[in-house]
């Protein structure tokens, strides 16, 4: 298989993920307290919003490099 081909499965799977979880969640956690022995934290939760339209657009372009790729071969 060609690069590029190889490219464009990346990319579809990329966008298809992209599309299914719309966002990377990641949780945080800060240092409240941290007196001696004793140490509080507090977890936050955040989440990066990712677009949709980021997602049909790496689908798409994954779409069309892996058509280049099978049309280039023949």
């Amino acid at each position: 298989m060609k690069p590029i081909s190889w490219l464009g499965i990346l990319l579809i799977v990329l966008g298809a993920l992209v599309l299914a979880y719309q966002g990377i969640n990641y949780t945080r956690q800060k240092k409240v307290i941290d007196v001696g022995e004793l140490h509080v934290t507090k977890e936050s939760h955040e989440t990066i919003p990712l677009p949709p339209i980021l997602g049909g657009l790496a689908l798409a372009g994954g779409v069309v490099l892996l058509l280049m790729g099978a049309k280039s071969k023949t």
